[in-house]
């Protein structure tokens, strides 16, 4: 009762290490559950008490060769973790022994403290031969034995900073193949890992290793779904079989469409993993679209990726559902969402032209809502959709003329200023839009705002030399004789001189 209270102040952060001569008393008890706790005290306060814990070591030798397995993978487990250099040349011995124990439970776990070893001293375990058992261990009879094997060594190959300790090879690819189906999940991703640094030799190599990796695609563990996702990525290159890789393919949707009915944490691994697929196979989840159609109550960092995936897999026969999906979430309260969203819209306009008709009705449709910040929106991406497809979309200016209002933010401003230069024989008051924007030219700071006003001032008067002289003289006056900023008097002074010397090179360079 007293060492579990012992225990129970531990955990909660109290200081008691004073106590550390009474619990080391303890150590010699026959209840395992007390010698866990007593166990897991000296892990605890070992650093702080390196010399006391040197009284502890005959009692973890001898618990080390104890008839139960438990007691004795209990011991070669706790003097790998007390990471004290006075335990190691104690912990040696018995660490020998019990990689060669008959129990498979002793043996995973003295294979696990050999990284231990090498960690606090690589000389040691190299000249004990501790990695070469752990290499000899990738050939034991028992799965958790070889995967904690597979764990150690590419642990330890980190470890060695340039040395290369231990390299997969083709005779033991076998062994790891067969283990894989009886371990558990954390063995199984261990040994994944491990084949995703493996060459393979041959093609046929290569067809075996996909093929008996397949059924870890019907894994409950999202992480050994997704290991095994990306080592059929990557064995994809040295199978040459075009039956082979379209079946890889499709046996690799169902799981990855299951990870979405996941934890929100799960979906979101999953979206950036499917992401990141979709860059080599975009056409892999084409016809899925609507497995990635945004719930309610889905979080927002989830939202974002599947807005992502699906702009990436829309094509152009399912364009239309997602642009009345896309139109929904652009009137959601989120406003970065919602930003977003229209961005998706103008992406699919510029990415299928057949679409482009029906995206700019949606996005004028959202104009007329007349929010704020959607409106901001609207006018950046209908810039982008009118330079994609120029002279396509004149109709539309007359209804956006009629928002200029809501146009406040620099980009959209930006925008809006650079539409009415490009279509301004299409608006009928364009010149009394742009002087009363060209009086305020001073009054805004951002300079993209400003190069637009110029640039739009010149393409009016290009346009309609006789309306618009007046206004372009203004409009480079203001800016190459009181505006502050360099480039935007640069860009007014090189216009300038256009329309000076030759006013065709200035329609050339400026339309």
């Amino acid at each position: 009762e007293a060492v579990r209270r012992v225990i129970a102040n531990m955990t909660v952060g109290k200081d008691v290490s004073g106590l550390f001569t009474d619990v080391l008393k303890n150590m010699h008890t026959d209840d395992l559950e007390i010698k866990k706790l007593i166990y897991l005290y000296l892990i605890n306060y070992a650093k702080t008490q390196p010399d006391l814990v040197i009284l502890a070591v005959n009692t973890f030798v001898k618990d080390s060769e104890d008839t139960n397995p438990l007691i004795r993978a209990l011991a070669i487990r706790t003097m790998g973790c007390l990471h004290v250099q006075e335990v190691l040349d104690h912990l040696c011995d018995p660490l020998r022994k019990c990689l060669k124990d008959p129990s498979p439970y002793v043996r995973k776990t003295a294979v696990m403290c050999v990284a231990k070893v090498y960690d606090l001293s690589p000389a040691i375990a190299e000249e004990n031969g501790f990695v070469e058992d752990v290499r000899r261990a990738l050939s034991d009879a028992n799965p958790m034995v070889i995967s904690n094997a597979v764990t150690v060594l590419t642990e330890i190959n980190e470890m060695a900073s340039g040395q290369n300790i231990w390299r997969l090879d083709s005779k033991t690819v076998p062994t790891l193949l067969a283990a894989i189906n009886e371990c558990v999940e954390w063995g199984q991703i261990a040994i994944l890992e491990a084949l995703a640094e493996y060459t393979p030799t041959t093609e046929k190599e290569a067809e075996s290793i996909c093929e008996r990796l397949l059924p870890r695609l019907q894994h409950a563990n999202g992480s050994v779904v997704l290991t095994t996702v990306r080592l059929l990525l990557k064995y994809e290159k040295y199978v040459h079989r075009a039956d082979l890789l379209s079946q890889f393919s499709k046996k690799m949707v169902p799981p990855l469409i299951t990870l979405l009915s996941s934890e929100p944490e799960i979906q979101y691994i999953a979206l950036r993993n499917i992401n990141i697929i979709l860059q080599r196979h975009p056409k892999m989840l084409s016809k899925e679209i609507r497995v990635f159609f945004c719930k309610y109550n889905d979080p927002i960092y989830v939202k974002y990726e599947k807005l992502d995936v699906l702009v990436r897999i829309c094509s152009e026969r399912n364009t239309e559902p997602l642009l009345n999906e896309l139109k929904e979430y652009a009137r959601e309260v989120d406003v970065d969402f919602v930003r977003r969203a229209i961005q998706a819209i103008g992406r699919l306009a510029i990415r299928y032209e057949s679409s482009a008709d029906k995206a700019v009705k949606v996005l004028i449709e959202l104009l007329q809502l007349k929010v704020n910040s959607v409106v901001q929106d609207v006018v950046v991406v209908l810039r982008d959709v009118f330079r994609r497809y120029p002279q396509n979309f004149a109709d539309v200016v007359p209804t956006l003329c009629e928002h200029i209002d809501y146009v406040n933010e620099p980009d959209a401003k930006a925008a809006l200023i650079w539409i009415l230069g490009e279509y301004s024989e299409h608006i009928s008051n364009i010149g009394n839009l742009l002087t009363s924007s060209i009086e305020s030219f001073l009054e805004e700071e951002d300079e993209g705002v400003q190069l637009a006003l110029v640039n739009s001032a010149v393409k009016f008067f290009l346009k309609r030399p006789q309306q618009g002289q007046a206004l372009v003289l203004k409009a480079l006056q203001t800016a190459t004789e009181k505006c502050a900023n360099p480039d935007v008097r640069d860009r007014a002074y090189i216009y300038w001189r256009l329309l000076s010397a030759d006013p065709n090179s200035a329609r050339a360079v400026a339309l």
